[in-house]
Formats: C-alpha cells, sequence, structure tokens
C-alpha cells in the first residue's frame, strides 16, 4: 500500500529467498527464511500481524522494511528495533501503542520513514527519536496526542515531513516550539489544533509562533513589613495609588504609599485610635473622609480637606447607641446619594446603614439585630442595588433596595456560617465568593432570583476569599490562618483554576497596588508581618 507517497511493504505473500533458518522457536517456511509466527517475510521485509507483547524477534537481521498492524504494546522501550540495524521504513498502525520511551528507536540509523498512525498513542517522551539522524518522513496521524515534548527533533536534520493530522493538538504554550522548528522546514507540520478555543480548528501551518501566548504570571516576595494589620483598603490621592490599613495592635490607622526614591513602600501612622478594624477611606468631592471603626472608644469619621501630607481632623461620632462591635464598614452610591454600611458583631448589636447629607452620616435603616453580622457587600442584581449580610448565627441574607431602603428578598442556602462575601462579575453574570472558618469555602452565581453553587474549595481556616484585578488579570486569594494561601485564576464561567501557593502569614485582606508600570499585591496579616508580592510575567515559550 501507499502511505503519504511512500511504498510501505503489505499485500499478498512476498516471495522467500534463500537464507538459512536459525535453530529454535522460529517459523522457516519454504525458501528458508526466518520469520516469527503471525509474519510472513523474505529477506528484506515482514508484515507482522495481531500480535502483542513486544516487537516480535527473530525477523530476518537485513529487514529494510517492517509493519505491525494491530500490534498490542503498552510502550516501545530504549532498543525495541535494536535487532533490525537495517530498517529504512517502520510502520505501526491499528493497534495500540501507549506511549513511546527514551531511546526507542536506538540503532536505526538507516531508518528514513516512520509511521506511528491509528494507534492510540498518547505520549512520546523527550528522546524518543533519538539517533534516526537519517529520518525524512514522520507520521504520527490519528493518535491521542495533545502535546510534543519541546526539541523532540533535535538532531534530525534529514526530517523533511511531519504529519500529526487527527490528532486532539493543544495550541497553546507547550507547542510553540513545535511551529518554530517548522518554520524552518521545507513544509510546515500538517494538522489542526482542537484547543483553546482561540485556536480551535485552525490549521498549524496557519499559525505563527507569536500567537500562542507564553506567559508565565506568578507572585513573589518583594517586601516584608515590620507589622501586623487587619484592614486595608485602597485609595486614590490626587492620582497616586495608596492603602490604608488597620492596626489594631499598634491602635492606629497607617497609610501605605510607594517611595518612589527607594523603590520600596513605606507605611506612616495617619491615626492613633483605639484597637481598629477597618480604616476605610471615603472621597465627598474634593475632601477625604475615613471612617474608622473600632473595638473600643467608639467609632469616628475623620476628615482631610488639603493635599497628601495634611493632617486628619476628626469630623464626627459615627453610630453612638447603635454600634457595639462593628467589624467592618463599606461604601456605595445608590439613586444619587452615598451609603456607608456598618456590620456588627455583639449580640445586642445592630448592623446599620448610613446616609451622607448635610455634611455628615446619619442612620438610615437598622438592619436585623442580635444576629452577630461579621460582612456587608453592596452590588447589583438584575439592574437593582442589593446588599448581602454575612452573620455567624445564620445563613447570608440578600436584600433588594426598594427606593428608600433594603427589603429581605433571600437567603442563600447551603451555606451556615460565612464570615464574608465579595462579588465579581464576568460577561454579565455576578459571583459571589463567601469566606467560611470551618467549611468549604464558595463560589455562587445569581441566576434571576437567588444564588446557585458554582464550585466549592476545600477552605478550613480562611478568614478571606477575595477576588481581584491584579495587572489586568482577574485572580481569586483564599488565605489561610494553617496552611499556605492559594491563588487561582478566574477561568470561564467563573470557576476557579489553582495558580500558585503563596506562604502569607494569616491573612485578613488581598490588595492590589500599583506604583507606575509595577504591580503588587499587599497580603495583610493578623500574627504576623504584612508582605508585599510583585506581580511579574515572564515569557517561558522559546
Amino acid at each position: 500500500m501507499i502511505l503519504g507517497g511512500v511504498p510501505v511493504f503489505g499485500g499478498g505473500v512476498p516471495a522467500r529467498g534463500g537464507v538459512a533458518c536459525p535453530k529454535g522457536g522460529v517459523a522457516c517456511p519454504k525458501g528458508g527464511v526466518a520469520c516469527p509466527g503471525g509474519c510472513d517475510c523474505d529477506r528484506s521485509s515482514a508484515r507482522c500481524r495481531g500480535g502483542a507483547g513486544g516487537v516480535p524477534r527473530g525477523l530476518p537481521p537485513k529487514l529494510a522494511t517492517l509493519s505491525l498492524i494491530r500490534w498490542d504494546l503498552e510502550e516501545l522501550p530504549q532498543g525495541s528495533f535494536r535487532h533490525l540495524p537495517a530498517l529504512t521504513l517502520l510502520l505501526l498502525s491499528s493497534g495500540r501503542v501507549g506511549s513511546i520511551g527514551d531511546g526507542a528507536f536506538d540503532g536505526l540509523g538507516m531508518l528514513e520513514y516512520l509511521f506511528i498512525e491509528d494507534s492510540q498513542l498518547g505520549s512520546v517522551s523527550p528522546g524518543a527519536l533519538r539517533g534516526l539522524r537519517g529520518l525524512q518522513f514522520l507520521s504520527l496521524a490519528n493518535n491521542n496526542l495533545e502535546s510534543l515534548p519541546r526539541d523532540l527533533f533535535r538532531d534530525l536534520g534529514t526530517l523533511r515531513h511531519l504529519d500529526l493530522r487527527g490528532n486532539p493538538l493543544r495550541c497553546d504554550c507547550a507547542l510553540r516550539w513545535l511551529l518554530a522548528w517548522g518554520g524552518s522546514r521545507p513544509s510546515p507540520p500538517e494538522g489542526r489544533c482542537r484547543g483553546p478555543l482561540p485556536h480551535l480548528g485552525t490549521a498549524l501551518a496557519q499559525l505563527r509562533p507569536q500567537q500562542l501566548q507564553c506567559q508565565r504570571r506568578e507572585l513573589r516576595p518583594f517586601q516584608s513589613l515590620p507589622f501586623s494589620s487587619l484592614g486595608a483598603e485602597p485609595v486614590s490621592l490626587q492620582g497616586h495609588p495608596g492603602v490604608f490599613l488597620a492596626q489594631p495592635a499598634l491602635g492606629a490607622c497607617a497609610l501605605l504609599e510607594w517611595d518612589q526614591l527607594g523603590g520600596r513602600f513605606r507605611a506612616q501612622s495617619v491615626i492613633n485610635g483605639s484597637s481598629p478594624v477597618s480604616c476605610h477611606p471615603v472621597p465627598v468631592g474634593d475632601t477625604l473622609l475615613l471612617v474608622v471603626a473600632q473595638l473600643r472608644g467608639g467609632s469616628w469619621v475623620w476628615r482631610r480637606s488639603g493635599g497628601p501630607g495634611s493632617s486628619f481632623v476628626r469630623h464626627q461620632s459615627l453610630g453612638q447607641g447603635h454600634l457595639r462591635r462593628p467589624h467592618a464598614v463599606t461604601a456605595a452610591r445608590l439613586g444619587g446619594h452615598l451609603y456607608l454600611g456598618v456590620a456588627d458583631s455583639s449580640k445586642g448589636g445592630t448592623s446599620t446603614v448610613f446616609r451622607w447629607a448635610s455634611g455628615a452620616f446619619y442612620p438610615h435603616q437598622a438592619l436585623r439585630p442580635w444576629r452577630r453580622d461579621t460582612h456587608l457587600e453592596f452590588l447589583e442584581l438584575g439592574g437593582r442595588a442589593a446588599l448581602v449580610v454575612c452573620s455567624a448565627a445564620r445563613r447570608p441574607q440578600v436584600y433588594l433596595w426598594s427606593g428608600g431602603g433594603f427589603v429581605p428578598h433571600t437567603d442563600i442556602p447551603h451555606v451556615p456560617d460565612v464570615y464574608a462575601a465579595k462579588h465579581f462579575r464576568v460577561r454579565g453574570s455576578v459571583f459571589l465568593c463567601l469566606t467560611r472558618f470551618l467549611g468549604d469555602a464558595k463560589v455562587m452565581r445569581w441566576e434571576g432570583s437567588m444564588f446557585r453553587e458554582v464550585q466549592a474549595v476545600p477552605a478550613r481556616g480562611s478568614l478571606v476569599f477575595q477576588p481581584l484585578l491584579l495587572a489586568g488579570h482577574r485572580y481569586v486569594l483564599l488565605g489561610n490562618d494553617f496552611a499556605p494561601s492559594r491563588v487561582f485564576r478566574l477561568g470561564a464561567a467563573g470557576r476557579l483554576e489553582p495558580e500558585q501557593e503563596l506562604p502569607a502569614p494569616s491573612p485578613r485582606a488581598f490588595v492590589p497596588v500599583a506604583a507606575g508600570h509595577r504591580h503588587f499585591l499587599l497580603a495583610t496579616s493578623f500574627k504576623g508581618a504584612t508582605q508585599v508580592y510583585a506581580h511579574v510575567t515572564e515569557d517561558v515559550g522559546t
């Protein structure tokens, strides 16, 4: 038969010449040519059908052409064909070849044509083709190959044609080297991409190496700040990014800023207080307000009207008689008005929504009392403003804005004891990341009237499950008090894909920070030093 324009042994019983048969268990048909059972042989060609267990032995030593049809081979190990050094053409077809090991074709320096087709081949070792210095034509068509190891064709200077048709090739960074190699050949490799989506169905001949992204993103330790911190809130001060840090152990709110001359971050205390758990900046016109929620001494709103370097002054007391143990602060604009939500975690406290009016925040709506709330999250659901309230006493509650206040709408089932909820959007869909210290963290999606689970992530010891945008890429970070924190990249349909681990000790917040063209991640720590990680992008392709 003919494969790719190359004649392959087959069809009928070949003529047998006068070669003396060796003694032993090898069949010696009429004509005196050694030939094992299941094979038809002459001096230069052999065709074997339906065997298993390894490459047949006892074939004519000067064989030039060998065809193994429907042969079952778990693996081709090193030196599988060393007893046939004169082979110029080898065909394995319609059987099974699980994998090809390093040096599988050692000793076949004269081989010119190699066909391993329709054989369920799933993996090829980097050194599998070692020693094939005369190979001109290679076909791995109709197998299960998603990729090929880099430098597979090193030292194969004579190889001029590669056939990869019928394989589920994944055209990503791992195949970039192949496109670069194919660009120097007389004809490009044959085959089509089975994925990922941007290249689905594209012929290899139509791709260029630069079209396959080979960027590896990583967070690397950059700076350790010698203090613990709890909450962290980003702010832009006249175009310069910063982060306000709540430092309950030091009794202060600190402002973290980039030191251009030193090339490092520095933090200085801007407000001294009493066990602040949140230092939440709220811009109002040209004025910067800082809501300082404290465990002792009451909560306060501070004001800075001047530019950077101006001091903060007390502006008002917040929630006298309403807040006993504030736990989290968030702000949002609804219907043209500024609202402030404060979660109260005491047994007798009441979470409260405040409204900015006449230069101060006034109580607007008291949410459910006696619930030990731990977090509030403003968001938009179906075009309406909404609020998710998390509590240690019951399942998270979803409120919808009715024009004058928030009305209970539904709870989120099957997730009691949620510590915090953070939302993000993907292609118009709203997702929630729910943190649970004793149960799996959950990713939920809004489906018109309620949230439904998309993914569960093991999260024993976690108090932060934070989606964020860093250097234009979407991540979700899961902090942990007893194990390394984990970084996930955000995949299709809001699903999380593992990216790396971070040795951040007992984190309580993750905040992206930009400094010029550089991007960083700040990780506050309740028990250790606050950490800064640099976001690094490397091209790992060739």
